[in-house]
């Protein structure tokens, strides 16, 4: 039989209330849970799911989209030809109320 040693991580309260629950919902302890990762990543000697981000197209793409409902939204509320100095006295307006 191979030695044992412990391995100690710092987490998220949270994330770790979540984790649990979602082993429980398995029927896996948390320590199952990671040993069946580690076991996996150690025997396919890869990370055992798709690490990914969005292209740096799809992030531009995301954020015209973004900008045009901005810019219809404010043309719906007739906002659309406001100076920058006039949007930020609505924005301290909504924050603080009235000058």
């Amino acid at each position: 039989m191979s030695q044992t040693t412990t391995m100690s991580i710092r987490l998220d309260s949270n994330l770790k209330q979540k984790f649990d629950l979602l082993c429980d919902e398995f029927g896996l302890s948390n320590t199952a849970a990671l040993m069946l990762f580690i076991k996996t990543m150690v025997r396919e000697r890869r990370i055992p799911f798709e690490i990914k981000t969005e292209s740096e197209e799809e992030v531009r793409r995301k954020a015209r989209l973004a900008v045009e409902r901005m810019r219809a939204d404010a043309a719906a509320a007739g906002l659309q030809d406001l100076s920058l100095d006039e949007i930020n006295g609505i924005i301290h307006e909504v924050r603080y109320g009235k000058k």
